[in-house]
């Protein structure tokens, strides 16, 4: 049992929304990392951060992703920062990882002064910035599908996943 995809992208990529339209798309669920981590712990991501700092929120975030890996047979939506963990990297080998890129600007633009991103406080374009640069070759590494998604709506990306996912499934 493993998901049909597992996305992955920085924060504005459109994880979250490209997952649901996808999984909606192929009949299955979508299960997003950030919200089991939340349910099981009772409080926000932000409020995490902010209470017991990132490397705890890292630790929570390594058992969701090996859990929602291990039991999810649907489509799976990653926080921004999974990727970081060298473990968490390495639990996505073999999977079909689809890795949302952004550039800045976009990214910028739909992310804007949201205050649910706790790495994303203060100057937003240069946060946002330092992380993408730092997280790109890391996405690169777990990603067996790259999709820009600069300047498209978040329907023509899920349609383009749907029909690679469709055809990627009629291979196997």
């Amino acid at each position: 049992m493993k998901p049909v995809a597992v996305f992955v992208g920085p924060p504005g990529a459109g994880k979250t929304t490209v997952a649901s339209r996808v999984a909606r798309a192929l009949g299955v669920a979508l299960r997003d990392t950030d919200h089991d981590i939340e349910a099981n712990a009772g409080k926000s991501v932000a409020d995490i951060f902010v209470e017991e700092g990132e490397p705890v929120f890292r630790e929570l975030e390594v058992a969701a992703v090996a859990q929602a890996l291990a039991e999810h047979e649907g489509v799976l939506a990653l926080g921004g920062g999974a990727i970081v963990n060298p473990e968490t990297r390495a639990l996505l080998a073999g999977h079909t990882v689809i890795f949302l890129d952004v550039d800045l600007s976009n990214a910028v633009a739909r992310v804007g002064m949201n205050r649910n991103r706790p790495l994303l406080l203060g100057n937003v374009r240069t946060q946002m910035k330092q992380l993408m640069d730092a997280r790109r070759p890391l996405y690169t590494e777990v990603a067996s599908i790259i999709v820009d998604t600069n300047d498209r709506t978040t329907d023509e990306v899920a349609a383009d996943l749907v029909a690679q996912l469709t055809s990627k499934q009629g291979d196997a």
